[in-house]
């Protein structure tokens, strides 16, 4: 990558089994609650009891969790100011999208986004697994697959929610651990803002390098940012197919300056198409990563 005027440190770690294609999962799920996600599933729940569980969480986070993320992932927040910016865009409904690199960043995307409440698509495993309470209390909504009525219901919900909600979107598939590069994405978040004329608000995790106690005593493996950008919106010119990729495309190469890497220099194309992990610790690709180590 090319030095971008700004630090970037990539933690360039082997500690987690990032799988060997791009979009897929390395987490294992140990339980199933026999959810099942087909067109009467509530994707967005609106009974008495789920809202009410939900202020309550959101007392914990508030009071908790979002404090704890400086003390747990040292986070900053920067480019606070374009929300401020943007409120009416944001207020009239908002697709954000991000790389997915921690456990906990989605939670340091709902605390850049306070007061505003956000929603999160989830891969539906997540949501049956042994945090699915949780995840769905937070805002979390299973991606329905393989049945149409199902999708058609999630979609209706999603339109809705979008009529003034913030929905969060992980377009690289998947959670890799500390990875530096921006994996590529899928069309969904373009999918989404093309479908129901909304922008696309990318935001990107990039790494410092912990002090001497964090990386000792703590064994953190690195300090976290999170970079805020500005909307992206659909080119109405373009015929539906060649609008989505272009949004794709273009909220990829925004992600990735976010992130402190030059668009030209990232390890993979900006659209997802099987591709294939690229172990660049080594030097067998000839890669020259500039920045704090």
């Amino acid at each position: 990558m090319k030095d971008t005027g700004r630090a970037v440190f990539d933690p360039r770690t082997n500690k987690f089994p990032y799988p060997a294609i791009t979009d897929r999962h390395y987490l294992e799920i140990k339980k199933d609650n026999g959810n099942v996600y087909d067109e009467n599933y509530p994707y967005i729940d609106d009974s008495f009891s789920f809202r009410f569980r939900r202020k309550l969480v959101r007392i914990l986070l508030y009071t908790i969790v979002f404090p704890a993320t400086y003390v747990r992932l040292g986070l900053r927040t920067k480019g606070k100011e374009n929300l401020k910016k943007h409120r009416a865009e944001i207020e009239n409904g908002v697709i954000s999208c991000s790389n997915h690199i921690h456990l906990w960043d989605y939670i340091c995307v709902m605390k850049a986004a306070k007061p505003k409440k956000t929603n999160v698509l989830v891969w539906a495993p997540n949501v049956s697994g042994e945090n699915g309470t949780l995840i769905r209390l937070v805002g979390g909504i299973p991606i329905p697959k393989h049945d149409m009525k199902a999708t058609k219901t999630y979609l209706n919900s999603l339109k809705e929610l979008l009529n003034g909600g913030w929905l969060h979107v992980y377009s690289e598939g998947s959670m890799w651990e500390y990875y530096q590069p921006i994996r590529p994405f899928k069309h969904g978040a373009a999918y989404l803002a093309c479908a129901f004329d909304r922008p696309i608000l990318p935001m990107a995790f990039s790494y410092r390098k912990p002090g001497f106690i964090r990386r000792k005593l703590f064994r953190q493996i690195a300090l976290l940012n999170l970079n805020v950008g500005e909307p992206l919106y659909p080119d109405k010119s373009l015929p539906m197919k060649q609008r989505k990729r272009d949004l794709t495309v273009r909220s990829h190469e925004a992600v990735c300056r976010l992130a402190g890497i030059d668009p030209k220099d990232n390890l993979y194309p900006q659209i997802f198409s099987n591709n294939e992990r690229v172990d660049y610790y080594t030097d067998t690709y000839g890669i020259n990563y500039h920045g704090s180590h």
